[in-house]
């Protein structure tokens, strides 16, 4: 594991610059995160990201795009308005959770 510097504070990252220490985010985290892939968050965007936070801390894994459709209640339609091209990738990056192993 790599060590970066975001918001100010140096974080454990893998190669591609995601998050690999659940407890080193935090919501300010989450912003300068964003703010690195041009995305200012609503209250939208954190619902998706609390969502993939505490699916993640329950079952160890990321969820995918579709559980967080079918359990997040988030409309797929609606996760790539919020987080264009790649939302799960994007999602998992701002909430500090491990790339999902798979985008659906």
């Amino acid at each position: 594991m790599a060590l970066a510097t975001l918001a100010d504070r140096e974080v454990h990252v893998d190669e591609e610059g995601f998050m690999t220490e659940y407890d080193e985010w935090d919501e300010e985290m989450a912003k300068a995160l964003a703010a690195n892939i041009g995305i200012e968050l609503t209250e939208a965007h954190w619902a998706a990201i609390k969502f993939l936070r505490e699916d993640y801390k329950a079952n160890g894994v990321t969820p995918t795009l579709r559980r967080v459709t079918n359990e997040g209640g988030i409309p797929t339609k609606e996760l790539f308005t919020l987080f264009p091209k790649k939302p799960a990738k994007k999602m998992a990056y701002i909430a500090g959770v491990p790339k999902p192993a798979g985008c659906v």
